[in-house]
This record gives structure tokens, C-alpha cells and sequence, in this order.
């Protein structure tokens, strides 16, 4: 409104004067009229100026849209983080066709659900159950693996990885059991047939009230595509008529749900048309509290959605229940024998077949770990328990992942990040109530003990992470792939940075499946699928070991750091290094390139070993090996490696950085938000010199066996380990000495100690394999490390099997004072590795 008026104005103004003005001489006239003859010269010029520029233009626009119609527009150059490296598929290897591939389509990859069915395949067919629980007088929804339903325990009691899993779900008063079982039967579609035994007991002392007397399940189909499904008939006679539903989908044929029990009189559903299958129970709950509010009951409405492509089944019964769940795939084949395959997977038939599988289960189990007599049957109970979970919480995920762009990058305006490729990822997961999810450190772990009882399986696995790698040899450190999974994971921690690394772990397996290959422990058709498999393996391997080689690369010739540490926190007592694997272990108090991590060295020492190693066993160009060999020598240099990293006072190794110890956490008032906050307070300049904070860290040349067995070296690790006063207990090694400075000292207001105290299992797994190590060679410290080895192993399995008989899960953590289970329960990641414990079963590095 201002320019308006001012504009208005000015015109008003103009105006006026024009007609207030007297009338002009005649000599004026003459002087207006020669001015104007001037202006109008003036104007032609200027017209002329603008034409030519106005031609120039049009000249230009034109030329530019000839030049498009001749040659198209070039795409923007997609950025090199979310740039596939050009090489071969492990997955497009022929071993992991055909029948292996058919074997393992179905399986119960949904993790984070206490149980669920999915094929290995984008938008698939799955399916799963949920249950109403009862606490404090009121029915809670069960459906997603989480804490706050607070079930006393569950988990696989035992699980192939294939097709047999049992699984045990214990509520307040009542236990549901899940048996698993498939089956490749003539006439079946893709991937065979499968079914679940649903079994619900309940609490001798349970009381007379009716909440807890009937269970409530609901079984559910959904198709991920968004396909329709066709209501079944049982839904109305689940005596006169056994399908639940039915569909038909191009990777498995026509399919049939069939649903069979004794103990159930009718069958109530509702169909959905959504496809956001990750919050389902939130939409069977508003279907309950609708049919609650209106009618009194807890019934799902029986009504559906045009085409739903999610079916629900709710089975309410009397307790004890059992119910027998059929999936027949190829149904409208003309010898598909769907009355005969589904009468074999339920009642007395389907109860000799969970047999059968069980005894093999037990059998493979004692076969494959050989367990000794006299550890007794409580660790042969938890080592199945361990080895259930890891099998049982294998998961299948299909998705993008949400990648950092680098600070220059100009691809997205006011979007620092970019989707990585659509991939898929077959893995074992650390947890399925926190972490059901793929985490690339842990994955390492998980397969030292997953190659013990499937070959391929683990080869399986370790492919699909080999085949996420970018163009520069880098992968992701953490997989979120689709609605599910994203589903579980704080926004915070959802972006993936391509500049940080993790432990290259998944070289533990592969150098233990070399060493196992000279040995001959393979039968032969195994041996040449494992060289198959390496010989493709290794461009992705050489690029991966020369990502690390170069971007995780300290000023010093062999000497490396973890990247990504927060240079500038004001927040954080010690920056944590989240790359590292190892998060708020203390490292240098201000991180810069000056930093040498010890343990990073030693897992590229691990690494390019085990490059040479792959390339000696596949009579590589000797260029190649002698490559890999030069280096694994430099970074095995004891000399060197004591120069860089080597407390010579009291014979620690320790990291290398600018440090200082006077850093404290301090409540302070933030003027320009007015409130107190704990906000660190340096009170001394750091200068460059080794972190004296002894550890995990610390004992990483131990580890890694980089130390010779007569040094003296040897002798103060040994007594660093077995010192109360440093990093022994009863229950296992804490990952902090008591010694040091930040020994259980929060990180920030909200972070409590996590690498600073508490004992982790995966950890002491190396530490007692080295000790094992060292007994065995000779030297003057042998029977010092046999007697340490011994003793910490003997803890290490009492605390954990005495925890699991307590409280039914293995947990992430173990208290350094009293050994209780802490952090994450049902943590059947690495700190499964109990059973290698128990089994005395060890990497060779």
C-alpha cells in the first residue's frame, strides 16, 4: 500500500501543474518545441538499443531450445555415495540360486514382531500374530517385540534358520507357544508350503475370572503390494470349511490360508485397505474399541474394506488352545493335492513333524559345538537358547537407506540428504525389541557362530552386506530399510554418514573360514562354493579394506583414527566415537587429525592379513599378495607399534591425540535460554600425548595376537586383565579400569555410562580367545594366560547362565559389580557368542 500511494501521489502532482500553468511566449514555444525534436533523437536511439539487445536475447532463447530439441537435457550426475561399486553380485552367484534360494523364501524374517512370516522378496505376502494380554485388569495389544509389554520371557528355544523354529512367549499368567515348520511338498508353488502351531496354556493358580481364562489371538495375511484378498468361508463354519482366505500372487501361484482346531468354535475378521502394514495393531485396536463402545464385546466387526489387502482372523477361546495355521502355495495347479499336503501339516501329522525336526535340531546342536559333559545341561539350555534367537531373528528388509550428502554438495537445496539405492538385506539382527535392524560391527560376531551351523546361510548374509557397498568401498553402518524397520528407530539416528566407518568385522569370519579351508574342516563341495564365493567377494573386499585405508587414515604412515567425532561439543564430557563400535569409550578429550586409535590399527591389521590370506588361497598375481603382505608386516611391526601406542611405564597400550584430563561436566545457566544445563568445562589445554584410559581398547594388540609370547609386553596385558583393581571381576572383563578418569562417568545430562564400566560379552569372546591363544604357545607367560583363560571363561558362563535362568533373556550388558543383565534384553547379537565360549570355539586371527 505504501509504493501505491506514493506512486498516486506523484501522478496527482503532475497533473496539477500541467493545468495551472500560464500560457507561454511565443519564443518558449519555440525552445519546447526544439526540445522536443532533441527527445525524440534521443528516444529513436534508445529504441534502437533495446531492440538490437532484445534481438540479441531472442537470438540466444532460441539457439537453446534448438540446441534442446537436437540434444536433450543430460541428467545431474548422480552422487558418488549413492553410486553402486561396478562389480559383480555376490547374490547373482549360482549357489544362491535355485534350490538354496527356493529353501529359504519363506522363513519368519520379521523380527520385530513376536512372531511373523515373510518370503524373501519387496512386497510380499506376510503374515503374523497378535494377542490381548491382560495386566492390572485391562487388555493390552501384543504384536511388536517391545519392553513395555513387560512378558516375563520369550524367544526361540531352538530355530534351523530353514524351516523349523520353536519359540516360547510367557505373559503374566498364561504361555503361548509358536511352532514353525515348512515343507516342500509335490504340487506346492514357489517356496513350499508352511505352518504354525499356535499353543496357549495357562497358570495352574490362574483364578476363575474370565479375562483371564480366554485368549484372545489374531492371525493376520496382508499382502505388501496392496493386492486384494478373497475372504474364506471358514470365517462362517471353520468346522465345514478350513479356509480362512486366498489369493493369488505371481512369485508363489493361487494360495490358501486353512486355519484347524478343536478347540475353536467360530472365527471373527475384519479387511483393510492400507499399506501401512508396520502400524496394523493400531488399527485392530480402533476396530476393538469401536465394537467395544457400540456393542459390549471385544469382537472385530466382521465387516471389510473393498479388496483389502489385509485380512484379520480373531480366535477367541477357552484356555488351553492350540491351533494349527496352513499356508498352501500353487493351489490351482491341476495336481496341486490340496486336501492331502494340508492334512500333513496339522494335527497328529504335523505333531510327528515338529518331532522330528526337534530331535535334529538337538542333534545338529550337539554335532556342531560339542558341548563338554561337565559344563551339565543348564549352558546346553541356554547355548540352543542362543543360538534360537540368532537363527530365529534372522529378518528379510527391503528399502533405501537415508545417506548424508557432503557439506559442498548442491544437489538438494536445504536438504542434506539423498537416498541410497533400493536394496535388499538378508541378517541377523542384535535385538528384536531395540535393534531389529541390520548393524554392519555386530554382523561379524553374528556369523562366527552362524558359519558353525549353516555354511551358507552365512555366506548368504555376509553377500548381502558386501553387495550394499557404494562406489567408494563404503557401507552403510547402519541398515533401516522400510516402513518396519524405520518404524523402531529414533529420527536422530535414522542418516547414515558416508565419511564414517565401523569395525570391519565380517573379517574375523572370513579369515576363520580360510584358516578352516587349510585345515580341510569343510566337505568338498563346500570348500569350492567358499573359494567361489571369495574369488567374487574380493573386488568388493579390495575396495572396502582401500576405503579404510585411505579416508580412516591418520599423518602418521600406519597409523589410522575413527572419523566423525564432534570437534565442537559443548555438550559432551568426551566426544563420543559412535564409528568406532565402541560410543562413549574415552578417546583423545579434543579430536583432531592428529589422533591415533590403536584398535583401528589392529582391525587393519586383521583386514589386510586377511586380503593376503584370500589371495595366497586363490593364487592371485603375486603383486596382489605381496601388496597385502607388505602391509599386514608394517602394521604388525611390533617395534612401530610400541612407538605409536605403547605406554613403555607400565606397558598399555593407549590411544594418541590431543588430551587433556581436566574436562568436567558443569551445570551452567544459558542466557539465551534461560535454563540450567550440564555443559562441559575444559579447565586445562590439552596437548598431544597417549590417553591414559585403560580398557577394552587397550588390549586390542592382545587381541589381535600382535604380541610376541615371550615379551614382556605380554606379562603387564596379562595383569591388566587379572588386576580387581583394573578390569577383572567375577562376572567377566569390564569395558572401563576403575583407574581411569571417566571410569561410570555420564557423557552428557541424558547418556550414562555405556562403554565405561559394564562388562560386553563380545569383547570378552576376544579377550578369552587370545588367552586360549597364549596358553597354547610357548613362553615364559603360558600357564599365567592358561589360568587366567580358564577362570575368566568359567565366570563368564556362570553369570550368563545364571542371569538367563533369573530372568529368561541374555542382555546386552552385565553389571561390573553384581553381574545383573543391563540395557537390551532378548540381545541375541554377539552376546550369543557364550555358546563359542562354552563350545571353546575361536577365531583364528
Amino acid at each position: 500500500m505504501g509504493g501505491t500511494s506514493r506512486g498516486s501521489t506523484r501522478s496527482r502532482a503532475s497533473k496539477s501543474s500541467t493545468e495551472n500553468s500560464p500560457i507561454r511566449k511565443p519564443n518558449q514555444m519555440l525552445r519546447k518545441d526544439k526540445t522536443r525534436d532533441r527527445s525524440l533523437i534521443r528516444i529513436f536511439s534508445v529504441n534502437i538499443k533495446f531492440l538490437l539487445g532484445f534481438g540479441i536475447i531472442a537470438f540466444g532463447i532460441s539457439l537453446f531450445f534448438i540446441n534442446s530439441l537436437i540434444k536433450p537435457m543430460e541428467k545431474p550426475q548422480k552422487p558418488r555415495v549413492i553410486t553402486p561399486l561396478p562389480a559383480p553380485k555376490l547374490m547373482d552367484l549360482p549357489m544362491f540360486q535355485g534350490d538354496h534360494r527356493e529353501s529359504l523364501y519363506w522363513g519368519t524374517y520379521r523380527p520385530q514382531v513376536y512372531f511373523g512370516v515373510r518370503a524373501r522378496t519387496p512386497q510380499s505376502l506376510v503374515a503374523g500374530l497378535m494377542w490381548l494380554g491382560v495386566k492390572n485388569g485391562r487388555y493390552f495389544m501384543r504384536h511388536v517385540c517391545q519392553d513395555s509389554d513387560e512378558l516375563k520371557q520369550y524367544g526361540w528355544t531352538s530355530h534351523n534358520g530353514r524351516d523349523y523354529g520353536h519359540q516360547f512367549l510367557i505373559e503374566q499368567k498364561m504361555t503361548l507357544t509358536t511352532h514353525f515348520l515348512k515343507s516342500k511338498d509335490r504340487g506346492s508353488g514357489y517356496g513350499g508350503d508352511w505352518a504354525v502351531r499356535i499353543g496357549v496354556q495357562s497358570d495352574e493358580s490362574m483364578s476363575d475370572e474370565e479375562m483371564l481364562n480366554t485368549a484372545h489371538l489374531f492371525f493376520y495375511v496382508a499382502d505388501e503390494s496392496g493386492k486384494g484378498l478373497t475372504l474364506g468361508s471358514g470365517v462362517s463354519d471353520i468346522h465345514g470349511d478350513s479356509i480362512l482366505a486366498s489369493g493369488s500372487r505371481s512369485d508363489i501361484g493361487n494360495w490358501q490360508l486353512h486355519l484347524f482346531s478343536e478347540d475353536v468354535s467360530g472365527v471373527h475378521y475384519s479387511g483393510f485397505k492400507t499399506p501401512h502394514i508396520h502400524n496394523l495393531s493400531d488399527v485392530v485396536q480402533a476396530n476393538l474399541a469401536v465394537q467395544a463402545r457400540k456393542f459390549g464385546h471385544l469382537l472385530l466387526s466382521d465387516l471389510s474394506d473393498d479388496s483389502p489387502n489385509i485380512l484379520v482372523f480373531q480366535i477367541s477361546a477357552r484356555i488351553p488352545l492350540k491351533a494349527d495355521i496352513v499356508l498352501l502355495s500353487g493351489t490351482s495347479a491341476r495336481d496341486s493335492r490340496v486336501e492331502e499336503r494340508a492334512s500333513r501339516l496339522k494335527g497328529t501329522s504335523l505333531t510327528s513333524l515338529l518331532s522330528e525336526k526337534q530331535n535334529e535340531f538337538d542333534n545338529k546342536f550337539k554335532k556342531s559345538f560339542s558341548l563338554s559333559d561337565e559344563l551339565g545341561l543348564d549352558p546346553v539350555t541356554v547355548g540352543k537358547a542362543a543360538l534360537g534367537n540368532m537363527l530365529g531373528g534372522i529378518g528379510y528388509f527391503f528399502g533405501q537407506s537415508k545417506i548424508s550428502l557432503p557439506s559442498t554438495s548442491t544437489l538438494n537445496a536445504g536438504d542434506n540428504s539423498v537416498l541410497y539405492w533400493p536394496a535388499e538385506l538378508y541378517t541377523a539382527v542384535p535385538s528384536r525389541p531395540f535393534f531389529p535392524r541390520g548393524f554392519l560391527w555386530d554382523e561379524g560376531f553374528h556369523q562366527l557362530l552362524i558359519w558353525r551351523w549353516d555354511i551358507y546361510i552365512s555366506l548368504d548374509i555376509i553377500g548381502h552386506w558386501l553387495d550394499l557397498m557404494n562406489i567408494d568401498g563404503w557401507i552403510p553402518r547402519e541398515l533401516i530399510l522400510g516402513a518396519e524397520a524405520l518404524s523402531k528407530v529414533p529420527e536422530e539416528f535414522v542418516l547414515q554418514h558416508p565419511t564414517n566407518g565401523n569395525p570391519p568385522t565380517l573379517f574375523l569370519t572370513l579369515r576363520d573360514l580360510i584358516s578352516k579351508l587349510k585345515k580341510e574342516k569343510f566337505a568338498a563341495t563346500e570348500a569350492r562354493d567358499i573359494s567361489v564365493f571369495l574369488d567374487r567377494a574380493f573386488v568388493r573386499l579390495e575396495a572396502w579394506f582401500k576405503w579404510f585405508n585411505t579416508t580412516q587414515a591418520g599423518k602418521e604412515r600406519g597409523s589410522y583414527y575413527w572419523h566423525g567425532r564432534d570437534t565442537s561439543t559443548t555438550r559432551e564430557l568426551n566426544p563420543k566415537t559412535l564409528s568406532s563400535g565402541l560410543d562413549d569409550y574415552p578417546r583423545a578429550s579434543h579430536p583432531n587429525g592428529d589422533e591415533r586409535h590403536v584398535d583401528l590399527r589392529c582391525w587393519m591389521h586383521l583386514a589386510a592379513d586377511s586380503m593376503h590370506s584370500i589371495a595366497e588361497l586363490l593364487k592371485m598375481d603375486k603383486d596382489i599378495q605381496q601388496e597385502y603382505s607388505l602391509t599386514a608386516k608394517l602394521l604388525s611391526d611390533f617395534e612401530v607399534l610400541n612407538q605409536m601406542h605403547l605406554d613403555a611405564a607400565n606397558g598399555a597400550y593407549c590411544d594418541y591425540g590431543n588430551h587433556t584430563e581436566k574436562v568436567q561436566l558443569t551445570w551452567k545457566i544459558v542466557e539465551t535460554d534461560p535454563k540450567r544445563e550440564l555443559l562441559r568445562q575444559v579447565l586445562e589445554k590439552p596437548v598431544l600425548q597417549l590417553v591414559p584410559h585403560l580398557g577394552y581398547v587397550s588390549l586390542f594388540p592382545f587381541i589381535l595376537r600382535l604380541i610376541p609370547p615371550d615379551s614382556w609386553i605380554l606379562e603387564s596385558q596379562l595383569e591388566f586383565i587379572s588386576n580387581r583393581s583394573i578390569l577383572w571381576t567375577d562376572f567377566g572383563l569390564r569395558s572401563l579400569s576403575k583407574t581411569s578418569s571417566m571410569y561410570m562417568k555420564r557423557n552428557t545430562e541424558h547418556d550414562p555410562p555405556y562403554w565405561r564400566g559394564p562388562i560386553w560379552i563380545p569383547l570378552n569372546y576376544l579377550i578369552v580367545s587370545s588367552l586360549h591363544h597364549y596358553s597354547q604357545e610357548s613362553g615364559p607367560y603360558r600357564e599365567r594366560a592358561k589360568t587366567i583363560y580358564n577362570e575368566l571363561r568359567s565366570n563368564l558362563i556362570r553369570n550368563i547362565v545364571g542371569n538367563y535362568k533369573r530372568t529368561g533373556y541374555l542382555w546386552e550388558q552385565y553389571d561390573q559389580k553384581k553381574g545383573k543383565g543391563k540395557g537390551a534384553r532378548l540381545f541375541t547379537g554377539w552376546t550369543a557368542t557364550v555358546l563359542l565360549i562354552m563350545a571353546e570355539a575361536y577365531p583364528e586371527v
